[in-house]
């Protein structure tokens, strides 16, 4: 499957563009794209218009522009791969193009150049498809978890259709009727007559607010809402191999749509415990170990403890000094994208001795001696 071009370059902007500029260039490309502005070459401009909704649906989101200069458009694999935390990593759009529920104020800057008819009627843009709202949560693990992976539990409150009306909103029994006021297209146009002809104008109905529809008699579990807030427990798989600040993405766990649209997804933002022994530096494990005068001076087979709760042997050589790194290969953190496996880098800290027995400082000073133990000193010039 060929790869997909760069989110940037089908906007035509640079990397570090501004979130104006990025909706700039869209609402640009999209108007010129747009298969109703191109009735002699649709199937090209229906492509094009696709790849620069999804290119702009990525950038115009803080996290989902984040995630995708780390990973690119495919995300990262080592989540779960198709049906984990981050799907498949495709884009779904609509293929039809009658709407603007996902553009903004795009489709009333089509309205003003076309006369409110532009790319479909009123009542499909105003009542098309709506994806739900996405949600955050931030969850904290331990280095351990971030090394090994873990499975978590997270609990949240967020809105879900009413089981009671099945988001219908309306009483068991009964249905939303058709706005007789707007006709169901949720909008009133108004038709004004100037110098320069006659203007149209399209406001929200106030009878229906813009729903197109009307409920006679509410549900009663959500009051004529359609959803309700309930508590949830959802189970997060957290992969081997994940850092500070990445974001898990379980897709539709967010709020439901409206009219037909899917639901959002929820992003959590995981956050790693520090821990007194280990630290990361990319996929490598470092650590401090500890080794006393004997060891560094006559080489020993030292136990490193893993972050995995097991020990590795490894022997250094005599005449090692303190501050000198050793590495144990393929020991470190799991690569994300399955390529590949960190170190662990551990570093020599030689411990001089606070106490010591008569009979030890004795043994010490008989073994400067027959060293003629003097440290080297180091000629400085006159200013150091």
């Amino acid at each position: 499957m060929a790869s997909k071009r760069d989110y940037y370059e089908v906007l035509g902007v640079d990397k570090n563009a501004t979130d104006e500029e990025i909706k700039k260039a869209y609402r640009k490309l999209a108007k010129k794209y747009h298969p109703d502005a191109n009735p002699d070459n649709k199937a090209e401009a229906e492509a094009k218009f696709k790849e620069v909704n999804e290119a702009y649906e990525t950038l115009s989101d803080s996290q989902k522009r984040k995630m995708y200069d780390q990973f690119g458009a495919d995300g990262p694999q080592g989540f779960g791969g198709a049906g984990g935390p981050f799907g498949n990593g495709t884009y779904t759009y609509s293929t039809g193009f009658d709407g603007f529920s996902d553009f903004g104020d795009l489709g009333d800057i089509f309205s003003s150049f076309f006369g409110g008819g532009f790319g479909g009627s009123s009542r499909s843009r105003q009542n098309g498809p709506k994806k739900g709202n996405d949600l955050r949560y931030d969850l904290e693990i331990s280095f351990e978890e971030s090394f090994l992976g873990t499975e978590r539990y997270v609990t949240l409150n967020r809105r879900e259709t009413c089981q009671t009306c099945h988001g219908e909103g309306s009483k068991l029994g009964t249905h939303p009727e058709t706005c007789s006021v707007c006709h169901g297209t949720g909008q009133i146009k108004q038709v004004q007559t100037t110098i320069l002809g006659q203007m149209q104008t399209m406001r929200t109905c106030t009878n229906c607010r813009g729903t197109g529809k009307v409920i006679k008699e509410p549900c009663e579990t959500c009051k004529g809402k359609g959803t309700v807030r309930n508590q949830v427990r959802l189970t997060v798989k957290v992969p081997a191999g994940v850092d500070d600040n990445q974001t898990i993405v379980l897709r539709e766990e967010g709020e439901p749509g409206e009219n037909g649209g899917s639901k959002g997804d929820l992003y959590i933002t995981v956050h790693v415990k520090r821990h007194s022994i280990y630290s990361r530096k990319g996929n490598n494990v470092l650590c401090d170990i500890p080794i006393t005068f004997t060891q560094a001076t006559l080489g020993a087979d030292l136990r490193i403890p893993m972050v995995d709760g097991t020990e590795e042997t490894y022997r250094i050589p005599d005449a090692t000094q303190t501050g000198t790194k050793f590495v144990i290969r393929n020991k470190g953190f799991k690569s994300l994208s399955g390529s590949g496996q960190g170190d662990f880098v551990f570093t020599v800290q030689v411990q001089v001795p606070k106490k010591l027995t008569s009979e030890q400082r004795n043994l010490l000073m008989q073994l400067a001696k027959t060293m003629n133990e003097q440290p080297p000193v180091k000629k400085k010039g006159l200013f150091g």
